[in-house]
């Protein structure tokens, strides 16, 4: 990997979302990091913070929206872009950036994901 190679934390519950975000990302040159829960999202961010976290919300264990919070309210990690990924509804959308305590993800993506809609919406959020 070049030296300034940018890493994409992957965190979804769902094994085959995983491979299937990560194969598409490391194809496009981004090195990959990935979690199948909040938990174990938290505890990847504390070893290497990641240049960016795609987010899965429906999750066991720890929800991603109490990733995204934990992310967010963190003077260290609050800079690192989110995308959030959902199967959820533009209901959840409103109520995610309606919340005043944290701001808005930088991106959404609806399940399924799109590969050529996560690769615009990352190149625009890593220069």
């Amino acid at each position: 990997m070049a030296e300034n190679t940018k890493t994409i934390l992957v965190v979804d519950d769902d094994p085959d979302a995983r491979t299937y975000m990560t194969t598409v990302l490391e194809d496009n040159g981004y090195a990959t990091l990935t979690a199948n829960d909040g938990a174990e999202a938290l505890g990847k961010i504390e070893q290497q913070l990641p240049d960016l976290v795609a987010l899965d919300v429906a999750m066991p264990e720890k929800s991603g929206v109490a990733v995204y919070r934990a992310l967010k309210e963190n003077e260290r990690l609050k800079g690192v872009p989110v995308i959030i990924i959902t199967g959820i509804s533009e209901d959840f959308k409103r109520f995610i950036s309606s919340r005043r305590h944290v701001p808005p993800p930088e991106g959404y993506i609806s399940k399924p994901v799109d590969s050529e809609e996560l690769i615009r919406m990352v190149k625009g959020l890593l220069p």
